[in-house]
């Protein structure tokens, strides 16, 4: 499944590299077996305008779609709510399942940044990568979900990125995750991305934005060790 480093590609911070690319990101994904028959024709739309923006203006749309707020965000556990006590734990677990599968991680991208995922899965053979990008599936479906409302030419990646995983993208699915209200402005976005307190009472009333079980589990499963593949 090396078409998910392709795709891992474009969802990247646009660079007049990728611009320079995009021609040939297009010819292997046309070339690749593994990959859906239309996936060259769903993805036209952000292949062209990757190549032919103005490369400030791609730029902006990209911070302004994926890192102004959550609803959008391209790191996994930004989704599983509840969990922000945990992440700098789960962040060193993820590190060390792409340390053992031979990904050495660079530059200044967390483990859960979704691009970086693509490229561990990319590195698997053809059943555990798919098996493996259906660990976070739920928040693959509500990303698609979400793109879509805005109208985003990203979006066809991410619902590409759940029908290569097998996961289902339906109503239940794409509701799954709590929804998010993303600021308006500057300060808003400071107050939402304040550090939430931490109690240790022993008696501390549930938490209302827990997450539902369904994302609890794609947590757990990320965080496990990925399976040996089967040697023939």
């Amino acid at each position: 499944m090396r078409a998910l480093h392709l795709l891992s590609l474009l969802l990247q911070y646009p660079t007049p590299e990728l611009q320079a690319v995009c021609g040939e990101i297009r010819e292997r994904l046309a070339a690749d077996a593994d990959l859906p028959p239309d996936t060259v024709r769903r993805l036209h739309p952000l292949l062209t305008r990757l190549a032919a923006s103005d490369i400030y203006a791609a730029q902006e749309a990209y911070v302004e779609l994926f890192d102004r707020g959550r609803a959008h965000s391209l790191h996994l556990f930004e989704h599983v709510h509840g969990e922000s006590r945990d992440r700098g734990q789960a962040m060193v677990d993820l590190r060390e399942r792409y340390l053992g599968a031979g990904l050495e991680p660079t530059g200044n991208e967390l483990p859960d940044y979704l691009p970086l995922f693509l490229d561990y899965c990319s590195t698997l053979p053809p059943e555990a990568a798919r098996e493996a990008l259906a660990e976070p599936g739920v928040v693959l479906v509500a990303l698609a979900a979400r793109l879509a409302e805005r109208e985003s030419d990203y979006a066809p990646l991410l619902a590409l990125l759940c029908d290569i995983a097998g996961v289902e993208q339906d109503e239940d699915a794409q509701k799954a995750l709590s929804p998010v209200d993303d600021p308006a402005d500057l300060e808003a976005l400071d107050r939402q991305w304040a550090e939430e307190e931490i109690r240790f009472t022993a008696d501390a009333a549930p938490d209302p934005n827990a997450p539902c079980p369904q994302v609890g589990g794609m947590l757990d499963r990320m965080l496990s060790p990925a399976p040996t593949p089967a040697r023939n």
